[in-house]
């Protein structure tokens, strides 16, 4: 269950994020319906911990450098994204498509990275979004790093809605579609989640992160060019020195 009072904080920054200028309590209220006293207190709240200042007295609040500070503090501790960034760059480069970095959220494939294609006909992913685990390659491939017994106790939870037209309606429909992928060595998915979408993705393992690697556009340009694509996102994978699935054998016969 979501914390409200942490929920309203991030819409708050996210908020900032969109508009790029000051906003005054008012602004904030009357954006979100909120409480007169409940903008207040998340207000004050980030000012005394230095997150929102007032560039002019009485202007409006906007984020101070220290939000950027400790998010850069955040992923700079970590050289792995730098490369898995690079590896994003160059699979979206060779395949003119966008290129994606996800990971498990509960219930969700949750996308930690994005370079969007160059087309102006592009799957436009973001940072911070969420797929239902079971509704996606991305999910699908994330599924396959799983135990047999952590697959069924989560796909047991799982609300299984008609989200496109070839959307999976059962656990048993997961399972089989994540049987196939492994024997045809990718995952993919065209028009389940969303309407004339394709996606095309592999599992890894990096430092004991479970994670997927996807290459996502429009059904037109991908559905006929899955194996070339699933080909290079592959060899790109292993170029820059992560594992996929089907490199440990021993975990693909656990998993499948």
């Amino acid at each position: 269950m979501a914390v409200k009072q942490i929920q309203n904080a991030f819409d708050l920054i996210e908020y900032f994020a969109r508009t790029r200028k000051t906003a005054s309590l008012a602004d904030i209220q009357n954006h979100f319906g909120w409480p007169r006293s409940s903008a207040y207190n998340i207000l004050n709240t980030l000012v005394e911990r230095g997150y929102l200042y007032e560039p002019v007295r009485r202007g409006g609040y906007y984020p101070t450098p220290r939000l950027a500070s400790v998010a850069e503090a955040i992923v700079s501790a970590d050289p792995l994204n730098e490369r898995l960034a690079e590896l994003l760059e160059k699979l979206s480069a060779e395949t003119g498509e966008t290129a994606i970095l996800a990971a498990a959220a509960g219930r969700f494939s949750v996308y930690l990275n994005v370079i969007e294609s160059p087309s102006p006909i592009r799957y436009a992913g973001h940072v911070g979004m969420r797929i239902p685990i079971h509704a996606g390659a991305s999910g699908r491939a994330l599924l396959a790093l799983y135990s047999a017994a952590e697959r069924a106790s989560l796909l047991g939870k799982l609300d299984f809605e008609p989200y496109g037209k070839n959307a999976l309606l059962s656990a048993k429909a997961v399972e089989e579609e994540i049987a196939k992928s492994l024997e045809r060595g990718w995952f993919q998915s065209v028009e389940e989640y969303n309407a004339d979408l394709a996606a095309i993705a592999i599992p890894v393992l990096a430092h004991e992160r479970r994670l997927a690697i996807v290459v996502a556009g429009p059904e037109f340009r991908l559905k006929d060019q899955c194996n070339p694509v699933a080909d290079r996102l592959r060899r790109i994978t292993a170029d820059f020195g992560f594992q996929d699935i089907w490199a440990t054998p021993d975990l693909a016969v656990a998993t499948g």
